[in-house]
């Protein structure tokens, strides 16, 4: 019961106010433990102008065990798997760097920072990470390209 009373207050203070450029809603009002959160691309990168579903899924032992992250919107990003599950790699969301204190809203703030400035060499995609070191105007061009066929 105390996590679902975690859980609520998150999620009021996140719809209050909300990390810059997320919208946050549960997909079942029902079910606080799986929240739909819309990102807006920051406009300093080449996701400028999408806007990004992601799924966020809190464990039954939050905020003991890591959120899971995962696009649901198809995206060209390195720390982002090129799959159907969408995983993101962010060090703050393994099991052990995972700090009970952390909050979902500073992990959406992490994601929007690594949307921003990619993070090659902690890659989950080998290759777009190796584009985005040596060759970064074709990785952005391709990264533009897909947030406007997939984002808009």
């Amino acid at each position: 019961m105390a996590n679902n009373k975690r859980i609520m207050k998150e999620l009021a203070e996140v719809r209050t106010t909300p990390p810059q450029g997320c919208t946050i809603e549960l997909g079942d009002e029902n079910n606080f433990n799986s929240w739909d959160v819309t990102m807006e691309g920051p406009s300093d990168s080449p996701y400028s102008g999408g806007k990004f579903k992601i799924l966020v899924t809190l464990p039954k032992e939050y905020p003991f065990k890591p959120p899971t992250v995962s696009f649901t919107t198809k995206i060209y990003h390195p720390n982002v798997s090129n799959d159907n599950k969408g995983s993101i790699c962010l060090g703050m969301l393994r099991a052990d760097e995972w700090k009970p204190p952390n909050k979902i809203s500073d992990v959406l703030k992490l994601v929007r920072a690594v949307l921003a400035a990619p993070q090659p060499d902690d890659a989950v995609e080998a290759g777009i990470a190796d584009q985005a070191k040596n060759d970064k105007r074709g990785f952005e061009k391709t990264a533009q390209d897909w947030t406007k066929k997939y984002a808009k």
